[in-house]
């Protein structure tokens, strides 16, 4: 069955009835079903809002992953943004853009993605649209809340701060890579809520933002906006167990895809010199920390330098 025989409200009452299955969320007042949803957020609290959208044949393809992944993958980078502010997901809005001859079972993938997603990282989803387009594309606005005042920044980083990386860097890209190549790969990036929550409770933090576009693409915008520089030393890039032999394998190169590799979505932050080091901030946070380098009053990059470019649309 293809779109164009389910038609655009069979396939609204489709997604709605899907959310519905999955049950009511706190801080939800009105979901899905009116003209807008209605959410309430904690005493004490800013709101946070970003979109971000997935094209086909730009982020995704059906024949790379199963529209499930896809779903999923969308949820995690839309909410990586709040992580990198330190919020807490609220709710998010999703508009489905697809041709009538679209399967519905890549419809319902894509939904069924969302609602794991949802359900996994407390992020209820309440509403949206749908819309024809000669390509299929999912744009996700994610609404989350922060205590007044203590939202993370790219612009807070001064010189003498030490620079930090969650988790692993390469794994995404080395996954687009292998399927590039026909091969088998797993694409399953995680927002990194619970530590930006963590790291907006930190006295010494100095600025934040997530891994998107790269390392180098993305610690670029961060001493863009700090008006700072910084050197980062390539030793201390944490990479997956077996990265390098694997991007052997793939054809890729393993330095290129840890420093210009995108859709990690870990967390590069700065902290004060007098701040928690790598192991006590890995406890904090619930997530492997890495020390990676420093802040510098010079502007510009030094270790791994801004031509490892990065993930850029135009």
């Amino acid at each position: 069955m293809r779109l164009r025989d389910l038609g655009e409200f069979g396939l609204i009452d489709r997604i709605e009835r899907a959310v519905r299955r999955a049950g009511a969320a706190q801080g939800v007042v009105l979901g899905i079903g009116d003209d807008a949803a209605v959410l309430r957020p904690g005493r004490n609290e800013d709101l946070v809002a970003s979109t971000d959208a997935v094209v086909e044949r730009v982020h995704f393809r059906f024949d790379w992953e199963p529209a499930r992944s896809i779903g999923r993958r969308a949820l995690a980078a839309a909410l990586s943004d709040l992580a990198a502010m330190g919020a807490r997901p609220l709710g998010v809005l999703a508009a489905l853009a697809a041709p009538p001859s679209l399967d519905v079972a890549h419809a319902d993938g894509l939904v069924r993605g969302l609602i794991e997603g949802a359900r996994r990282w407390d992020a209820p989803l309440v509403g949206g649209n749908v819309t024809r387009a000669r390509d299929t594309a999912l744009t996700l606005s994610v609404i989350g809340a922060v205590p007044r005042g203590r939202a993370l920044r790219r612009s807070g980083a001064r010189a003498g701060d030490r620079l930090f990386v969650t988790g692993t860097l390469g794994a995404s890209a080395l996954a687009v890579a292998r399927m590039g190549r026909g091969q088998r790969a797993r694409l399953a990036p995680e927002p990194r809520l619970a530590a930006g929550r963590a790291l907006a409770r930190l006295a010494s933090v100095g600025a934040c933002i997530d891994v998107s576009d790269g390392l180098v693409a993305d610690l670029g915008h961060l001493l863009d906006a700090s008006g700072v520089g910084a050197v980062v030393d390539p030793a201390r890039l944490p990479a997956p167990r077996g990265f390098a032999a694997a991007c052997r394998r793939a054809g890729a190169d393993p330095r290129r895809l840890l420093v210009a590799g995108g859709e990690d979505y870990e967390l590069l932050f700065t902290l004060r010199p007098q701040g928690p080091g790598a192991r006590a901030l890995a406890a904090r946070l619930g997530v492997p920390v890495a020390e990676i380098g420093a802040i510098t009053a010079a502007r510009g990059l030094r270790g791994v330098g801004r031509g490892g470019g990065g993930f850029t649309h135009f």
